[in-house]
Order: C-alpha cells, then sequence, then structure tokens
C-alpha cells in the first residue's frame, strides 16, 4: 500500500529522506510561451492580511508574506513592475472584488477545486502541501517507514483528511486520534505517542517553535495525495481571463527554474516541510 502513497507523491525514485527539500512542481524542460502583456494597463493581485506567513502585516505596518514577494517576483519576471499593484481584503470580499474590476487576480490560497473552478480560471499550483509524519529525534527513522511503525502509536487529528489517508495506507498503525493539534504534539514530544502524521507545513511551524523545544523531527516521506489532501494553492483569475492565468504559470516556471522560487520559500519555511 506504500507504493500507491508514493506514487501519488510524483516522486522519482525511491522515497526520499527527510532531509530539507525545496519543492520543484515545475519540469525545467518544459518550454512555455512568453505572454505578451505590454498592453496590459495594470496587475492587481488581491490577498488578505491574516494568513502568516503568507500574508501578515509586519511590524513597520507594510503589507509582507510569501505571497506578497511571489506576486513582485510574477511582475518582475513578466517585464510589468511598474503595473504591479498588491491589495489586501477580508477573505470574503475577495471574489466580489475580483468579479466587481478590482482586482486581476487572486493570490489568496483559493482552493482549485471542482466547485471554485466554475468561478475562476486558475494558474498551474505553486504550492503543494505534503502530509508527514514526525518523531522524536532518537526515534526518527527513514524510508520504509510501513514496516518501521508497524504496531505503533499515531497521533493524528480526528476527522481530518490525514486521519483518511493513514488509515487507508498505513493500516497496520495503533491509529490514536485527538480533536486538538495542540494535544496531539504534546503527547508526542512527552514521548505517549511514537510519532505524528498531519499536514507538513503546520507540523514544520510546530518543529521550529518553542512548544516542540527541539524535540522531534520529520521522518520519512513527504506524501502528496490529491484526491485527500488537495492539489494545493493557484493564482485565480477571472473564469474569462484564462490567459493572464497562462502568463502566471509562464511566470512561476521561469521563477523556478532560476531559483527565485527556492530562495522565496526558504525565506518564509526555514524549516522545509517537504
Amino acid at each position: 500500500m506504500l507504493a500507491i502513497v508514493m506514487s501519488l507523491a510524483a516522486l522519482p525514485g525511491p522515497a526520499r529522506s527527510a532531509e530539507p527539500q525545496v519543492p520543484v512542481l515545475w519540469d525545467s524542460k518544459e518550454r512555455l510561451p512568453k505572454p505578451d502583456l505590454s498592453t496590459l494597463p495594470r496587475l492587481r493581485f488581491l490577498t488578505t492580511t491574516d494568513f502568516p506567513p503568507f500574508n501578515f502585516i509586519d511590524k513597520s505596518g507594510r503589507l509582507s508574506g510569501f505571497h506578497v514577494d511571489l506576486a513582485r517576483a510574477i511582475c518582475a519576471e513578466l517585464g510589468i513592475a511598474e503595473q504591479c499593484q498588491i491589495q489586501a481584503l477580508p477573505w470574503d470580499e475577495l471574489g466580489g472584488a475580483l468579479n466587481a474590476g478590482e482586482g486581476e487576480a487572486l493570490i489568496a490560497g483559493v482552493p482549485a477545486t471542482a466547485e471554485t473552478r466554475e468561478k475562476y480560471a486558475f494558474s498551474r499550483p505553486y504550492l503543494q502541501f505534503p502530509a508527514r509524519f514526525i518523531m522524536k529525534k532518537a526515534q526518527a527513522v527513514t524510508e520504509p517507514l510501513v514496516d518501521k511503525l508497524r504496531d505503533k502509536r499515531v497521533g493524528v487529528l480526528a476527522g481530518s483528511a490525514h486521519e483518511r489517508v493513514l488509515r487507508d495506507y498505513f493500516g497496520d498503525l495503533k491509529v490514536v486520534t485527538y480533536a486538538k493539534p495542540d494535544w496531539l504534539n504534546a503527547d508526542l514530544k512527552d514521548g505517549k505517542l511514537d510519532a505524528v502524521f498531519g499536514d507538513g507545513m503546520r507540523l514544520s511551524f510546530w518543529l521550529s517553535g518553542t512548544d516542540a523545544a527541539g524535540c522531534c523531527r520529520f521522518a520519512g516521506g513527504p506524501y502528496l495525495a490529491p484526491e485527500y489532501l488537495g492539489t494545493g494553492l493557484a493564482i485565480a483569475t477571472k473564469p474569462d481571463n484564462a490567459a493572464l492565468a497562462a502568463a502566471f504559470d509562464y511566470a512561476l516556471h521561469e521563477i523556478s527554474a532560476k531559483g527565485t522560487f527556492a530562495e522565496l520559500y526558504l525565506r518564509y519555511f526555514p524549516v522545509s516541510f517537504f
């Protein structure tokens, strides 16, 4: 069953170790057509302020974050830095603002689902959220985990997509469900669990925080299963503006190939969740 999980991750060759990785979602050999946006009067990205480290107000009162820097990098790659603007709005106002012509694109974590694809045209995903195991540093093991974690107590959030992945593909574990992530992580730290399975990004924040106190690390993975965990983050435009979404694909591909994406990723996610 493990092979199925790893095949969903689209990872070449054997399973990756838990060493920090920068996600690479683009084929460097692919050639995308360069768009001509010379007639575009302005490109306004709409985002939020309350989704750190993606979007937040910094100590100087400026809109900052991974999405802000990524939007600027996209505009620079498209040669329209002077036309680029970034505006923050409450989450529930984003769709209405885009439809009202108050912006050209949403870079705010709008999920690309069957429902949202009826409302927006999307770029390809620029970031995905893998599932990961974390363990105490002294007990952390490497792939293949399916045998090494057999009969071990593994904690997971009750009712989550990660619980479904754990039960469907790692059936010989002793699954222990929790209502709150704080309880889950604390029991791992205290030795009451052998491992925790969950969202790699959120686990990376805990690993780098004071609550973890350096107790633990990633083990094995990462695991990408789109039908359980979604396809990741993409930039949304109006449904009749697919050409702009394609322009974002070109810029994101170039940003990845030139190493700009890796620089931004490590700036905001120093404990990589890949």
